[in-house]
């Protein structure tokens, strides 16, 4: 009886000490509310309810702990994925080693633009640590080009541009006068002729300004008409032209008889984006007059597209003959022709000191895959390829990736193709000695 009473009491006790702990419990999170409350009716209480949305309701359910971590953990976990878009987006470029590599260049450029006492064009360091570090390479063909040398540089490989279509020149008088006009353009299209004196533009004088000052107005004006007032003998004229997409002209063809023969001339001007086309509609009217023979002459071309050249090159040789070669550091690349196109009659290819790059890589084909003529003198010698990436803000680096070699593997680099034919250019002639040296060599091998 003695030792019922005793466990009664002692599950009496244990009861009491339950409801204590419960009413202890209880207050503590009482105790803790009421603090999360006041914390978050402080400024950074309610900065980060808001940076994490921590929930109101859920709020007793999940301690503040919990949230703040869960937040954290997927906030890490969003850091870690946008760095993989970001490496994927950026075409895997490790952007932690680059910064490491150019610590140096930030660190220097950040203490001059922060505290050099003087004025400074930040844009203008920019280009000079660009350009320096180009320049660095040692090669002349790798470069760095401001914007507008980079708009002038395209407009002249891709080949076309917003304008009206024609050139412009000065005259010893100092007027600036029309010198050509392109076919189907603007300029063609509202009656402007070669020799108009032009003396306003859009009611401007341009009097005592420069050719180069008006092509550049001309090209970069936003409006879509041009309005010109121009002298054309003794009479003044008021000509309004529409500005458009304009090709420039790379190519332009005659036919030259000689002892009966037909001999088609083409000459190019520069290896554009648009060249091969008007190669094509060049090369088809003077077939159809029925030549025997092809002068192709790219005397003073510097280059341009090694895919023009190529595509130009594919209309001659047979297919599977090589048009030239690749080269880099591991191996090297025989480029072939893989069209059915080709021709049988002879062909002469005209070039001085001054034809460089894809002017030089259709000499060769023509030399040494067609078998050819080549006339003049050694051509310039550049014999490496190269790339350009065009930067964010419109400027331009080209820099070499590979070098070319002839299709029996010669690199004619600083040499220059060499022809078949030498013949130096007489200055003191009437005639041009070295295109009547073609004309004479297709004449005697013409079918």
């Amino acid at each position: 009886m003695k030792i019922f009473k005793e466990e009664s009491k002692i599950k009496k006790s244990q009861k009491i000490i339950a409801r204590e702990k419960k009413k202890i419990k209880k207050e503590k999170q009482r105790i803790k509310t009421k603090k999360e409350k006041d914390f978050y009716n402080t400024k950074l209480g309610k900065v980060a309810k808001a940076f994490f949305m921590i929930d109101d309701e859920n709020k007793n359910k999940i301690s503040i702990k919990k949230q703040i971590l869960s937040m954290i953990y997927f906030e890490i976990i969003g850091f870690i994925l946008c760095l993989l878009l970001l490496f994927i987006l950026s075409g895997g470029k490790n952007y932690l080693k680059l910064y490491t590599e150019l610590n140096k260049l930030i660190n220097v450029y950040d203490t001059i633009t922060k505290n050099y006492y003087g004025e400074l064009n930040k844009k203008d360091l920019v280009d000079k640590a660009i350009d320096t570090m180009v320049n660095e390479t040692g090669d002349k063909y790798t470069t760095y080009t401001n914007k507008n040398d980079t708009k002038e540089f395209m407009e002249n490989v891709n080949g076309t541009y917003e304008g009206i279509g024609c050139t412009v020149g000065m005259d010893e008088d100092n007027n600036i006068y029309i010198v050509s006009i392109f076919k189907n353009t603007p300029a063609e299209k509202a009656g402007l002729r070669e020799k108009d004196i032009i003396l306003y533009v859009d009611g401007e004088n341009y009097k005592d300004k420069t050719s180069t000052d008006m092509s550049t107005y001309i090209k970069n004006n936003n409006n879509k008409t041009i309005n010109l007032k121009i002298k054309r003998d003794n009479e003044e004229l008021d000509v309004t032209l529409i500005r458009e997409k304009v090709e420039i002209p790379s190519v332009n063809s005659e036919i030259i008889e000689e002892n009966g023969k037909k001999i088609g001339y083409i000459d190019i001007s520069i290896f554009s984006s648009v060249t091969t086309k008007q190669f094509k509609s060049e090369l088809k009217k003077l077939e159809n007059q029925n030549i025997q023979g092809l002068i192709i002459d790219v005397r003073n071309n510097n280059g341009g597209y090694l895919s023009t050249a190529t595509e130009i090159s594919s209309m001659f040789l047979k297919k599977g003959s090589v048009i030239y070669q690749l080269k880099n550091n591991k191996t090297t690349e025989k480029i072939k022709d893989k069209t059915k196109e080709h021709r049988e009659y002879p062909i002469a290819v005209l070039i001085n000191t001054a034809s460089a790059s894809a002017s030089e890589i259709l000499a060769a084909a023509i030399k040494e895959s067609y078998g050819g003529y080549v006339v003049g003198v050694n051509s310039y010698g550049k014999g490496t390829v190269q790339k350009t990436k065009k930067l964010s803000d419109g400027s331009m680096i080209k820099y070499t990736v590979q070098k070319w070699l002839t299709p029996n593997g010669t690199w004619i680099h600083k040499k220059g193709v060499s022809p078949t034919n030498p013949v130096a250019i007489d200055s003191n002639s009437e005639i041009d000695n070295q295109l009547q040296t073609a004309t004479n060599l297709l004449v005697e091998n013409a079918q």
